[in-house]
């Protein structure tokens, strides 16, 4: 357990804890952690963005793309693809959603899809959902079809599915 934060910290710990014959040393490896910084960095994983806001006095026509995190409070008519796509309770969504984790505590008319799907108890989707896991709380109100696929983000699979639960 020591040994790790010793990982974490090469310059600070073996400083603390090493005596001053083992600080001389350290002191010629200090053009090294001058570059290490940029070697953690480059390990370190990057500061996530926050998630981009659309506020509830937003209306948005037109389709909404970005491989970051998105919470929708508004309303848009169009589709919407994100990485973590939140809908809050206030927003409207007319268009397919299509991201790795959907969060949907509003309303969505138009088919969603996503490796992760969550109905919340105030949710309202009115469409086909197409999943890897799903889960639906109690209260939320849904219409449609539900269908598992490993791969529930690649659209060209959904094609045969709604002709399945007609005809059966």
């Amino acid at each position: 357990m020591f040994s790790k934060s010793k990982i974490n910290e090469p310059g600070a710990k073996p400083a603390d804890a090493g005596a001053p014959s083992s600080s001389a040393p350290a002191s010629s490896p200090m053009p090294a952690p001058a570059g290490a910084p940029s070697a953690a960095a480059k390990t370190a994983p990057k500061a996530k963005p926050p998630a981009s806001t659309l506020s509830s006095d937003l209306h948005i026509t037109g389709n909404v793309k970005t491989t970051g995190d998105i919470q929708v409070e508004g309303t848009v008519e169009g589709d919407i693809r994100a990485h973590l796509l939140t809908i809050g309770e206030s927003a409207t969504i007319k268009g397919e959603v299509t991201a790795d984790d959907v969060v949907i505590n509003g309303r969505i008319i138009g088919r969603v899809r996503g490796l992760k799907v969550r109905l919340t108890a105030t949710a309202r989707v009115e469409g086909d959902i197409i999943h890897k896991t799903i889960a639906i709380e109690s209260g939320a109100h849904f219409e449609g079809s539900v269908q598992r696929q490993d791969d529930p983000l690649t659209p060209g699979k959904s094609a045969p599915a709604p002709a399945a639960p007609i005809q059966g």
